[in-house]
């Protein structure tokens, strides 16, 4: 029986921004979608909510920024407490991933595409959720048995 592929949202939390990324029908490809400007949670949860119901989401992938060390700092466990409330109201599993470096990592693709990313605060949270997404896309892939068929 071939197991489908399951439609997750990737999710850059920020204090002003929150980068929103998903991935293709394969579950290959993550891509950026949008940069949400937080406001208040209520106001987050409704666009979220929305971009769910559109892609069908069934996971939400929560970068977690780690400090350098491997322990969790003061801003993981305010991302920890937002994703758990917004988990909660959308009646969703969160995971987390390891998004110590992805920031850093979608400056430097920005740079390669001769993008400035002083200019580009939202882009960046875009590509840094879509990387954070990527990173959860391959993880699953590579802890699949070779017995289990792909997507």
């Amino acid at each position: 029986m071939r197991q489908l592929p399951i439609s997750a949202l990737g999710l850059d939390v920020g204090r002003k921004r929150i980068g929103i990324a998903g991935c293709d029908g394969t579950g290959l490809i993550a891509t950026g979608l949008m940069t949400l400007e937080r406001r208040s949670f209520q106001q987050d949860v409704e666009v979220i909510r929305q971009i769910v119901a559109e892609r069908q989401v069934q996971l939400l992938v929560v970068g977690l920024p780690y400090n350098m060390d491997g322990s969790i700092g003061f801003q993981a466990k305010q991302v920890q407490k937002f994703a758990g409330r917004l988990a909660q109201a959308l009646g969703l599993p969160v995971e987390y991933v390891d998004e110590r470096l992805t920031s850093v990592q979608a400056e430097q693709l920005m740079q390669a595409a001769h993008q400035s990313p002083s200019r580009n605060k939202a882009l960046i949270d875009r590509k840094a959720a879509a990387i954070i997404l990527q990173q959860w896309l391959d993880e699953q892939r590579q802890n699949r048995k070779p017995s289990e068929p792909e997507g």
